[in-house]
């Protein structure tokens, strides 16, 4: 019952944030969190090797190999709503 219950959670979580994901450019992407750091990953290319890299001022690494965006880092992920 238990486990129920939270995969309903999940559910619910997933398809609240389902139409923000279909915004995004990008039609594959792989997600990664680090609970340890509390760091985000989301990479729009596998292998992704970056080349240059820009911060935010609202704390999200940009990163892009040549001019094309290849992935973002969102520090204190579990931070913001």
């Amino acid at each position: 019952m238990a486990s129920q219950l939270a995969a309903q959670r999940n559910i619910s979580q997933v398809l609240e944030a389902t139409p923000y994901l279909l915004k995004f450019p990008q039609r594959r992407m792989w997600i990664d969190y680090d609970k340890g750091a509390d760091v985000l990953y989301i990479n729009f290319k596998r292998p992704q090797k970056a080349t240059d890299s820009e911060m935010t001022k609202e704390g999200i690494l940009l990163r892009y190999r040549e001019k094309e965006l290849v992935g973002m880092t969102i520090l204190d992920a579990s931070k913001r709503s």
